[in-house]
């Protein structure tokens, strides 16, 4: 590679793995407040499928003339930094980069990003480990807000998706704030939800006083709640119509350097779960992504540029 420029996963036409190319692109040094981060690891979730899949396009919510970034979490090093950054040369570091109408993403080997939006990453973790933490923990933790503490009486809380990605992260951050939690899963994930501290089942019945829909179960999943009962959402797109005193909110991920510290924290201690199910370089992105559109694992995958 070239000083001057680096790779970068893209799609100009989206239309499925595919369609992700790799182009090389100049490298941009940091202004104020800014710091140059050489990624090590970015996790694959399942928005960056929509994205290349042309979900978001279709929307109206990219209006990218050449191209479109993918990815949202990395994980990597500070190698260059912008005025008023107090961050030094060769700290580990992971984020997210939020939005979907940008022209770079996390698929790459550098990234220009917010210093403020960064949270350095413990000693005792990896950062191929700490790349699969930002979207899902943040959106969780973020949920947890919306929910706020439980009340003292009406305090069941079910998780929908309990398994997956942000459900994973949801279910002890919630019980932090008074929720008995039960986790909705597959017969297969009861060990794991239940590894978390949760109570579990396959099959929920209605009467909940709370729903933090991982799953994205929508309308199905605000069927699920009390009268009077809460519903949080993780699809801002198609928020479900308020019914029955039900108050529903939807959370959007957004970046948030200190939060993200804590979760880190939290799973370098084991506190949080953190799950790879396998690392691939750049090059096999549209392997990755064909993958992860199967579905089934539990584990993220993660590029490695």
């Amino acid at each position: 590679m070239g000083m001057s420029t680096f790779r970068t996963a893209v799609v100009r036409t989206p239309g499925g793995p595919d369609s992700i190319e790799i182009i090389d692109v100049p490298v941009v040094e940091p202004g104020p407040g800014k710091v140059r981060v050489e990624i090590a690891a970015a996790a694959i979730n399942p928005v960056d499928l929509g994205v290349a899949g042309g979900r978001f396009h279709a929307m109206g919510l990219v209006n990218q003339p050449e191209y479109t970034g993918l990815g949202w979490d990395f994980a990597g090093t500070v190698v260059a930094t912008g005025r008023g950054v107090d961050l030094a040369v060769g700290t580990r570091i992971a984020g997210m980069v939020a939005g979907f109408d940008r022209d770079f993403g996390t698929y790459a080997e550098q990234l220009v990003v917010s210093a403020a939006d960064l949270a350095v990453v413990p000693d005792g973790l990896n950062l191929v480990a700490a790349s699969t933490l930002p979207l899902n923990g943040l959106a969780a933790a973020q949920i947890v807000d919306l929910l706020g503490d439980a009340p003292a009486d009406d305090n069941r809380l079910l998780v929908t998706g309990a398994a997956g990605a942000v459900g994973g992260f949801l279910t002890p951050l919630a019980q932090d704030r008074g929720w008995h939690v039960t986790g909705l899963a597959r017969a297969e994930d009861e060990e794991f939800v239940r590894s978390l501290g949760a109570d579990f089942t396959t099959h929920a019945e209605p009467g909940w006083d709370a729903v933090a829909d991982g799953a994205a179960l929508q309308g199905r999943g605000l069927a699920l709640v009390r009268d009077g009962g809460t519903f949080v959402g993780v699809q801002p797109s198609a928020e479900p119509a308020t019914e029955r005193g039900i108050s529903v909110h939807a959370v959007v991920a957004h970046p948030d350097g200190p939060r993200l510290g804590d979760l880190l924290a939290r799973a370098a201690s084991g506190e949080l779960p953190v799950r790879v199910h396998a690392v691939l370089p750049l090059d096999q992105v549209a392997d990755a992504h064909r993958a992860v559109a199967k579905g089934g694992m539990r584990g993220r995958y993660v590029l490695k540029p």
